[in-house]
């Protein structure tokens, strides 16, 4: 019988703020997106768990495109496996909105398509069952 928690999805967004740009063209560095991808995982324990759990590891994690300031990223974590105390996760950091500096100082668009920066695989545990 397969656990319920397992395909459990929770969604964060969140607005990349100008000061934390890191390198030349607003370039946000791709440490950002783990940072989130610990606050999304934060929040599954807390909902399969009923605890905030610790992040242990990250089996993979790949950088597939820039993260800038002005952008709103998508934040995806989906419980794949669920051992007796840890969870494995599976991570997406989604650019949905990106600034256009080009058209005026504020101007900002919805992307038709969201652009995958992130992905990552992780493992966070838990406290035993009481």
């Amino acid at each position: 019988m397969s656990d319920p928690r397992v395909g459990l999805t929770v969604t964060h967004r969140r607005y990349v703020p100008y000061s934390h740009a890191h390198y030349a063209g607003n370039l946000v560095d791709g440490a950002y997106a783990l940072g989130l991808f610990g606050d999304v995982a934060t929040e599954v324990c807390i909902r399969t768990d009923g605890d905030e759990g610790l992040f242990a590891s990250y089996s993979d994690v790949q950088f597939k495109a820039p993260m800038k300031a002005g952008d709103v990223l998508e934040v995806i974590a989906t419980v794949t496996r669920v051992g007796t105390r840890s969870r494995t996760i599976d991570f997406a950091a989604r650019v949905v909105c990106r600034g256009r500096p080009d058209k005026s100082e504020s101007a900002a668009e919805v992307l038709a398509e969201p652009i995958v920066a992130v992905t990552a695989t992780g493992t966070v545990v838990v406290p035993p069952a009481a």
